[in-house]
């Protein structure tokens, strides 16, 4: 994989999170503690066949590269939170 034609990104940016949980409450705070800080919408994305998970998109307005990856880091590491993307 080359890494040297990664793509150039300006800041700040609006950044699409993708987050799937078993729980839409506790997805709906992990957001607002995660991202209470920045500017973001927050929409309803899919529902499992048997309404097992769910999917939010978070569409956060980030100042850097350092934030959106923290950002990803507190989705990744939040135990409401199965899956981001």
């Amino acid at each position: 994989m080359n890494f040297e034609n990664k793509p150039e990104i300006h800041y700040p940016t609006k950044w699409e999170y993708k987050i799937i949980g078993s729980n839409i409450n506790d997805m709906v705070n992990a957001v607002k503690d995660i991202v209470a800080d920045f500017e973001y919408d927050l929409e309803p994305s899919n529902i499992s066949r048997k309404a097992k998970y769910f999917s939010l998109r978070v569409l956060v307005l980030v100042p850097s590269e350092i934030f959106r990856d923290k950002i990803f880091r507190g989705f990744r590491d939040h135990p409401a939170i199965k899956f981001v993307i």
